[in-house]
């Protein structure tokens, strides 16, 4: 006869966890690998010049992402709701080191974006990246009513502070993806098309006024790079030479001419251009085609997700990541206008890599199915 508090048992026995999406695993530690051996061809030149070892930037970035696997498979096991009640008190720590970058950051390129603590180097705008995320998978699984005063109050208000400080910086890659990735979650969440429409008209209609200074110079210099062949145009030129050089199978690995000081940033935003003439067309192909493979898991994820607030955040992370990864292609095959926003995964910088893997954790969380383990029915009778 069985037990009368089997039920009872079967209600209380607490939820654990399923596996992680392995696919996805597989896809970032592909994409972080083809980074290692870009990063090595397209800095080594550049390490010599410096008379620094040529692996130099390579185990630098090893570093962070040893690092980042630490921070990713620790996030894959806190269950990701905890982001939902700490969002609010993360952004606004967000805005505080953007608000430092402000008054103390390094001023590189004309840009100030990096916060220097003894000799680690960090961009807290690839923080926001998971903040605003955070922030609007919360507001968003809460209430859908764009008039609420407490959504801007507590959701709203830090992250147009954030874009403010981030375009000050200027960054406007950056705000191209924060704003991108809104405008999906937005959309994901049930919203407003015609809202969407106006907002996006509105962005179009503002670039004008936005566009200012050293970033109308770049526009210039996309749709004219002839005009200064040895100044502003002169990266756009040698990225597209790259391209040429690479035609449909590359002239092989180690064999670019362009990351021979040709290329200023061959080893970080231009590093798509390095590959593409040392792989040619197949290997951008393959680049490509993870992406697309990264966001088709990582909407996959999303839509499995029973949990509004875990739909959101997974489906904001997907996008954002994949929006960067597609803005650096465009920059570096000159489609848009040149900024620095470096290729995810692959590109040489810290920041970019342990954030990237960080939110790639949380994609893991989510994956992982809640799974309610039943007692042994014959020790119930």
């Amino acid at each position: 006869m069985s037990n009368p508090n089997y039920i009872n048992n079967i209600k209380e026995q607490k939820p654990s966890y399923g596996a992680h999406d392995s696919t996805l695993v597989f896809i970032v530690f592909f994409l972080i690998i083809i980074g290692f051996l870009a990063i090595f061809s397209a800095g080594a030149p550049k390490c010599t010049m410096q008379n620094l070892p040529p692996t130099f930037f390579v185990f630098r970035q090893l570093q962070w992402f040893v690092l980042g696997c630490v921070f990713m498979f620790g996030i894959r096991n806190i269950p990701y709701k905890i982001i939902d009640k700490f969002a609010i008190p993360i952004a606004w720590v967000i805005v505080g080191l953007l608000i430092c970058v402000e008054l103390f950051g390094n001023t590189v390129n004309g840009a100030t974006r990096w916060l220097s603590f003894g000799p680690i180097n960090f961009q807290p705008s690839e923080i926001a990246k998971l903040g605003v995320v955070a922030l609007l998978a919360s507001a968003f699984s809460k209430s859908m009513n764009i008039k609420d005063g407490r959504l801007w109050k507590n959701y709203f208000l830090p992250i147009i502070i954030m874009i403010l400080l981030i375009l000050k910086q200027p960054n406007l890659s950056m705000v191209m993806i924060l704003s991108i990735s809104s405008l999906y979650m937005y959309f994901a969440a049930g919203g407003c098309i015609r809202l969407i429409a106006t907002v996006i008209g509105c962005g179009i209609a503002a670039l004008p006024f936005v566009i200012q200074g050293y970033q109308k110079e770049r526009v210039d210099m996309w749709l004219h790079p002839d005009k200064d062949p040895f100044g502003a145009g002169y990266n756009i030129i040698q990225a597209m030479m790259a391209f040429v050089a690479g035609g449909f199978f590359g002239v092989g690995y180690g064999n670019s001419m362009q990351k021979l000081g040709w290329l200023p940033e061959g080893h970080t935003d231009f590093i798509f251009a390095v590959f593409a003439e040392e792989f040619g067309f197949l290997g951008c192909l393959l680049i490509i085609g993870l992406f697309v493979a990264f966001l088709q898991r990582g909407l996959i994820i999303s839509a499995r997700c029973e949990d509004v607030f875990g739909k959101l955040l997974a489906a904001g992370i997907t996008v954002s990541i994949t929006i960067q990864a597609m803005i650096n292609m465009c920059v570096a095959s000159s489609l848009i206008p040149a900024t620095g926003v470096p290729l995810p995964f692959i590109s040489y910088g810290g920041t970019s890599l342990f954030m990237t893997m960080c939110m790639v954790g949380v994609l893991l969380n989510i994956s992982r199915k809640q799974i309610k383990r039943f007692p042994n029915v014959k020790q119930q009778q």
